[in-house]
This record gives C-alpha cells, structure tokens and sequence, in this order.
C-alpha cells in the first residue's frame, strides 16, 4: 500500500498540515511546525506554501 499524505485529525494546531507533513517522513511534528516558522522569516515562501496545501491536501478520512 502506498503512502499518501493527508492533513492529520488527529495531530492539528491550525489545519493539520504540519501534522500531515510529520505522519508522513515519519518526524516529530514539532520539527515540521519549526521549519514552517523558520521559512516565514526567511521570506514569505511559508506563509505561501502553507495555504496552498491547505486546499490541495485532503484531509484523512
């Protein structure tokens, strides 16, 4: 079975996006969530990224 990502229920903050992200290269979600933050104050590439994958990756079912 391969894998997918989805946007976690159950690991969530704001949209479940880190936790998505985390479940899926099998990391601590905290790291995921620290890259996310990092990238908005190298420029506005995160805040971007983040709000596209919020309507393109599906929510687990």
């Amino acid at each position: 079975m391969a894998k997918r990502l989805y946007r976690s229920r159950k690991d969530r903050k704001i949209w479940g996006i880190a936790g998505g992200l985390a479940e899926y290269f099998d990391v601590d979600p905290v790291i995921v969530r620290v890259l996310f933050v990092a990238s908005i104050f190298c420029g506005t590439l995160g805040i971007w990224f983040y709000l596209i994958m919020r309507f393109v990756v599906p929510e687990e079912s």
